[in-house]
């Protein structure tokens, strides 16, 4: 099942994923920021395929201010989706799967190193981490395996909008930049049987970018 707050960007993943071979698709319009609406997309997803294996946490949002300019509302604008909407998911988690069940939340590199101007984004995905440790210390004894992926540099619009990296404040080697698929198969691995004996772990798909001194 598929997720998404905007509804015409839902329409248009659906069909992709039927195309890639899934048997059966549903897609919910949800707000991550609004704990009901998690609610309510969990509760359709058991209705309707009467379990629930995998949820990886994958909503963020990103602002370009400095931190004399930064309003509370600024903070609580990036917080509620990139963390609560994480936590509501995960609570949800424990609340309805079963043992071998597992989540995989998606932070960002800006958790270790960061760079000007994205202050609430690199303290909110820190503390997406540090939510990933403390649920998978709390979901171990239910049977349930909690991890994070740490993308660096991906080949997304997100990545070529941003105001640091068109002004050259961040500066971005084309051979540090990996594919959409390079994340995704990081997630697919974690969420796997294959990953059996990972629990709480933090995985860099940032091509090495962050080796270098």
């Amino acid at each position: 099942m598929l997720a998404d707050l905007n509804e015409e960007n839902l329409a248009k993943a659906l069909p992709e994923v039927t195309l890639a071979g899934a048997p059966a698709v549903w897609g919910s319009v949800c707000n991550v920021a609004l704990e009901a609406q998690v609610e309510a997309t969990v509760g359709g997803t058991l209705e309707r395929f009467g379990r629930l294996d995998v949820i990886v946490n994958n909503a963020g949002r990103m602002q370009f201010k400095s931190i004399e300019t930064l309003t509370g509302e600024d903070w609580l604008g990036i917080l509620t989706v990139d963390l609560l909407g994480a936590f509501y998911f995960i609570k949800q988690a424990f609340l309805h799967m079963k043992p071998g069940g597992t989540v995989v939340n998606v932070a960002s590199i800006h958790a270790i190193e960061t760079e000007p101007l994205v202050a609430p984004s690199a303290a909110v995905k820190a503390a997406v981490l540090s939510l990933t440790r403390s649920s998978a210390l709390e979901g171990k004894p239910k049977g349930l395996r909690i991890n994070a992926v740490l993308p660096g540099a991906i080949d997304t619009p997100m990545l070529w909008n941003n105001p640091n990296v068109k002004s050259g404040v961040e500066k971005i080697d084309r051979e540090d930049v990996g594919q959409p698929e390079d994340a995704a198969a990081t997630i697919a691995y974690l969420a796997s049987d294959d990953a059996a004996f990972v629990q709480g772990a933090e995985v860099r798909v940032d091509g090495g970018r962050l080796n270098r001194l």
